[in-house]
């Protein structure tokens, strides 16, 4: 395996655990389901969370980078 392969998988795990860390509003699937009146689903992120947010859309963006360059390449 090349260094874009690598590189793949280790920014796939980092994605896993990003959104594992990412916190579910309204005490989880209660809150997709509509239940827990406390706001809706969608809530402010503030601080560490909107960082993880950003984080994972970052580290997305760049996986789909490494899969063409991997298709390319």
């Amino acid at each position: 395996m090349d260094l874009i392969t690598y590189a793949q998988i280790g920014v796939s795990v980092i994605i896993i655990i990003l959104i594992l860390l990412q916190e579910r509003s309204a005490g989880g699937l209660g809150g997709l389901m509509g239940g827990g009146g406390d706001g809706g689903f969608y809530q402010a992120r503030r601080g560490f969370e909107r960082l993880i947010f950003w984080a994972t859309i970052v580290l997305a963006a760049l996986f789909g980078v490494l899969a063409l360059l991997n298709l390319v390449l």
